[in-house]
C-alpha cells in the first residue's frame, strides 16, 4: 500500500508545510520505491513527523541532530531518543546524558526517549528525517532538507528568540537561520567526536541562561 506523508504532519504544522508539497511527494516516492524493494524504512513510518507533535509557538529550544538512528529499534521519530527500555544506549545519547550530569550537577530527569524535555518545550529535530536500517545518512540526497528549512523557519516566526543547540557541522549548518546570541554550538556528542569539544562544553546551563534572558522558565533537564 502506497503510502502518504502529508497525512502524518500534525494539523498545526499543515499551513506552514503546504509550499513543501512537490519536496514531500519527492519524498514520498522514494521511500515507497525503496518499501517495495524490500528496505526498511527507520524510524517507523508513524513516527517520521513525532517531533512535530510540539506545535510552533510551544518551541523554546530546537536541538539538531543529523539524521535517524540506522536503527529500527532505536529510532524514534526524535533526534537523540530512543525507547525508554532500550539498553545498552547508543553512544550519542550517552555522551549526551553523561555531560548533562556534569554540567547540572545532578542526574538527568529525563528517561532516554527524552519526553521529559519534549514536554517542555524541546524539539527534537533531525535535518533528514529519514535513513534505512543498517545505513547511516543514506536519505541526505532526498530533499528533506528543504523540508527541515521550513520547519524551522515556523519556529523562528513563532519565536525569535528560539535557543537552538547545534551538534556538529550538519546542525551548524542550520546556524543562520537563527538569531545568533541565541546559539549553542559545540562538536557532535557521537563517540566519534565528543572528545573534540562536546565533553565540558555545558550546553544545557547554557542554554537556561538564555532562556532567562528572555524571562522565560529554564528547562528542568
Amino acid at each position: 500500500m502506497t503510502r502518504d506523508l502529508w497525512s502524518l504532519i500534525p494539523e498545526p504544522w499543515r499551513n506552514q508545510l503546504e509550499n513543501c508539497r512537490d519536496e514531500l511527494a519527492e519524498i514520498d516516492s522514494a521511500l515507497n520505491a525503496a518499501h517495495v524493494g524490500g528496505e526498511i524504512i527507520v524510524p517507523a513510518w508513524d513516527n517520521i513527523f513525532t517531533a512535530l507533535t510540539l506545535a510552533p509557538d510551544q518551541v523554546k529550544v530546537v536541538i539538531l541532530g543529523q539524521d535517524p538512528y540506522p536503527n529500527s529499534g532505536h529510532a524514534i521519530g526524535l533526534a537523540f531518543a530512543v525507547p525508554k527500555e532500550t539498553k545498552p544506549l547508543p553512544g550519542s545519547l550517552r555522551n549526551i546524558l553523561k555531560e548533562l550530569e556534569a554540567d547540572i550537577g545532578r542526574p538527568p530527569q529525563t528517561s532516554p526517549d527524552l519526553a521529559h524535555w519534549v514536554a517542555q518545550g524541546v524539539l527534537l529535530l533531525n535535518t533528514t528525517l529519514t535513513t534505512v536500517h543498517g545505513v547511516s545518512n543514506s536519505h541526505a540526497e532526498l530533499p528533506w532538507d528543504r523540508v527541515v528549512a521550513q520547519i524551522l523557519n515556523t519556529v523562528v516566526t513563532a519565536n525569535s528568540k528560539v535557543v537552538a543547540i547545534l551538534w556538529g557541522k550538519a546542525a551548524q549548518s542550520c546556524s543562520p537561520m537563527f538569531s545568533q546570541d541565541r546559539i549553542v554550538t559545540s562538536a557532535h556528542p557521537s563517540p566519534l567526536s565528543a572528545h573534540r569539544g562536546f565533553a565540558g562544553s555545558k550546553p544545557f546551563s547554557k542554554t537556561n541562561e538564555m532562556l532567562r534572558l528572555d524571562r522565560k522558565e529554564g528547562i528542568d533537564w
